[in-house]
C-alpha cells in the first residue's frame, strides 16, 4: 500500500473539542455561547452549513474548540462521510467529536474521517486529511480500522496503472496479503491452467505477454463456515480482437476492481479474525491482442464442460470468472460471493455509485440491502430474471458470451455466471464500477472500494 495505514489517535492526552452543529440549533446555541465566542462567531459568518468549519481561539491565540456545521437532515440525506469534509479542513492535531452527533452518526463520522486520510501517492506528492481524530467510546475502532485499511488497500491496486499492475504485480500483491495474515496462496500459471481444466482462463489471457494465472488463497479454521470469494482479476482489457475504442479503453486499468474488491474484503476478514473458513479466487489475465488471442466465433469448453461460443471477446470477464466459479462451486461453501467490474449496463442503470447485486437467497438479499443502508455501502438488488435465459443460449453452443440486442446486458451476465453455480445455495453477485468519477467526501477521485464493508457487515451478521 502506498499510504500510510489508517489510524485513529491515541485515548490519552488532551485533544481540540469538536462541537458539531445542525443548522436548525445554531441560533440557540450562539444565544448560550460565551460572548467573546459570539462574537467571533458572528465575525466569521459561520452559518452551521453542511461541511462548514470554524476554529475558536482563546486568549492567547491557540484553538480552544472547533466548531463543524452540520446542515439539516434533508441536505445531508443526498450524500454520506460529511465528516470527511471537516477533517480535511482542520489543521493538524488531535480532535474529538465533544457534542451533536448520536451514535450511528459517530461511527459513520469515524469512518468518514479515516476514509479522508486516503492519497494516491505514489506516482506524485499527494497528502490527504492531517487532523486526527480521538474517536466516541461508542465506536468500535478496530472494526472501523479494518475497514478502511481493506478500502486503502483496494483503492491503491485500482489506481495503479497497469505498467505496474498487471497480473504479475496482482500476483504478488495477492501472496503480500496472504503472507501478513499467515495465510496459504498457491498459483496456477500458464500452460498448467490447461492441465489443471481451467481453460476458459487460459483463453482469455494467453495472448499477453504475462501468463494468465488462477490465484487461490486459504485462511481460517477448517471447521468454521466456509466463505469463498471470487474477483475478477482483469488487469487491463483492451477488448481482445473486439477491441474497445479509445474513449471506452481509457480507464480499463480498473477492471481488476473485482480482484482488489475481494482482497480488501478478504483484510477486514482476517483482520477482526471473523470465524469464517475464508477461500479467495482470482483469475488473473490480460485481455490483450496477439496472434494467440481468441477470436470471435470461437467456441470455449468451460471447466464445468459447458461450452460457450465467443460472440465478443469483450465479454471476457465472464469467462475467466466462469471457470472460477465452477471450482468454487465444486466445495459447495456456505457463502459464494462473486465480484467484478462486468457490465456497462449496470452503470446505466443504477449509475456510478450504486452497484447492483443478484441473488436467489431471500434472507441474503434481506440481510445485504440492510448491511449496505447500515454502513452506508449503498447497493441495489436486480433479478436473475429467468425469461431472460434462452437470450444466453445460442444455436451451437450451451451458451452465449454477448447476447446480441444489448438489452438487459447486466441481467443476461449474471445468468451466465449463475450457470456455474449449483451446488451452492447462499450464492451473490456484485457488479461494481470500482471508480469515482469525481472527488467526493471521503472518496477521491480514482479507484473506489465498493460492496467490500457492506458484504463485510453481512458476513460479521451471520457467521461472527
Amino acid at each position: 500500500m502506498t499510504n500510510t495505514p489508517p489510524s485513529f489517535a491515541p485515548p490519552k492526552g488532551t485533544a481540540i473539542p469538536l462541537h458539531v452543529l445542525e443548522t436548525d440549533a445554531f441560533a440557540d446555541w450562539l444565544k448560550n455561547a460565551d460572548a467573546r465566542v459570539a462574537e467571533w462567531v458572528k465575525a466569521t459568518e459561520f452559518t452551521a452549513a453542511l461541511g462548514q468549519v470554524l476554529l475558536v481561539p482563546d486568549q492567547s491565540g491557540a484553538i480552544e474548540f472547533a466548531l463543524a456545521g452540520w446542515g439539516d437532515k434533508q441536505t445531508r440525506a443526498r450524500g454520506r462521510f460529511h465528516m470527511a469534509v471537516v477533517a480535511r479542513k482542520l489543521p493538524q492535531g488531535i480532535y474529538e467529536i465533544a457534542s451533536g452527533l448520536d451514535e450511528k452518526e459517530h461511527s459513520e463520522s469515524a469512518l468518514a474521517w479515516l476514509l479522508s486520510a486516503y492519497a494516491f501517492d505514489r506516482y506524485t506528492s499527494k497528502k490527504g486529511a492531517v487532523a486526527m481524530l480521538r474517536p466516541h467510546e461508542s465506536v468500535d475502532q478496530g472494526s472501523l480500522l479494518a475497514q478502511a485499511a481493506g478500502d486503502f488497500l483496494t483503492r491503491d491496486l485500482i489506481n495503479t496503472p497497469t505498467n505496474d499492475m498487471g497480473p504479475d504485480a496482482l500476483e504478488t500483491a495477492f501472496l503480500d496479503l496472504a503472507k501478513s495474515h499467515g495465510a496459504t496462496a498457491t498459483v496456477i500459471k500458464g500452460d498448467d491452467l490447461i492441465a489443471q481444466n481451467f481453460p476458459m482462463i487460459h483463453a482469455v489471457g494467453r495472448a499477453s505477454d504475462q501468463a494468465p494465472r488462477l490465484l487461490d488463497m486459504i485462511w481460517g479454521k477448517p471447521d468454521h463456515p466456509t466463505i469463498t470469494l471470487v474477483g475478477k482479476g482483469v488487469c487491463f482489457d483492451t477488448g481482445g480482437l473486439n477491441i474497445k475504442p479509445g474513449a471506452s479503453m481509457g480507464l480499463m486499468k480498473k477492471d481488476m476492481g473485482g480482484s482488489a474488491t475481494v482482497m480488501g474484503l478478504a483484510h477486514m476478514i482476517m483482520a477482526m479474525k471473523l470465524p469464517v473458513r475464508l477461500r479467495v479466487l482470482v483469475p488473473a489475465v490480460e485481455n490483450s491482442i496477439s496472434a494467440g488471442a481468441y477470436r470471435p466465433q470461437d467456441i470455449l469448453t468451460s471447466r464445468k464442460g459447458m461450452s460457450v461460443e465467443i460472440n465478443n471477446t469483450d465479454a471476457e470477464g465472464r469467462l475467466v470468472l466462469a471457470d472460477a466459479l465452477a471450482l468454487a462451486d465444486e466445495d459447495k461453501p456456505d457463502l459464494l460471493v462473486c465480484t467484478a467490474t462486468l457490465t456497462g449496463a449496470a452503470r446505466v442503470a443504477l449509475g456510478p455509485d450504486v452497484p447492483p447485486f443478484f441473488t436467489d437467497d431471500r434472507k441474503l438479499a434481506k440481510q445485504i440491502f440492510k448491511s449496505s443502508k447500515r454502513v452506508a455501502d449503498p447497493l441495489w438488488q436486480l433479478p436473475f430474471w429467468e425469461p431472460y435465459e434462452p437470450m444466453i443460449e445460442p444455436d451451437v453452443a450451451d451458451l452465449d458470451n454477448a447476447p446480441a440486442g444489448g438489452f438487459a446486458g447486466a441481467i443476461t451476465a449474471a445468468l451466465f455466471l449463475r450457470r456455474f453455480v449449483e451446488h451452492t445455495d447462499a450464492f451473490v453477485h456484485l457488479d461494481v464500477y470500482g471508480w469515482t468519477p469525481s472527488a467526493k467526501p471521503g472518496r477521491s477521485k480514482g479507484g473506489a472500494c465498493q460492496s467490500a464493508r457492506a458484504m463485510f457487515d453481512v458476513i460479521a451478521k451471520r457467521y461472527g
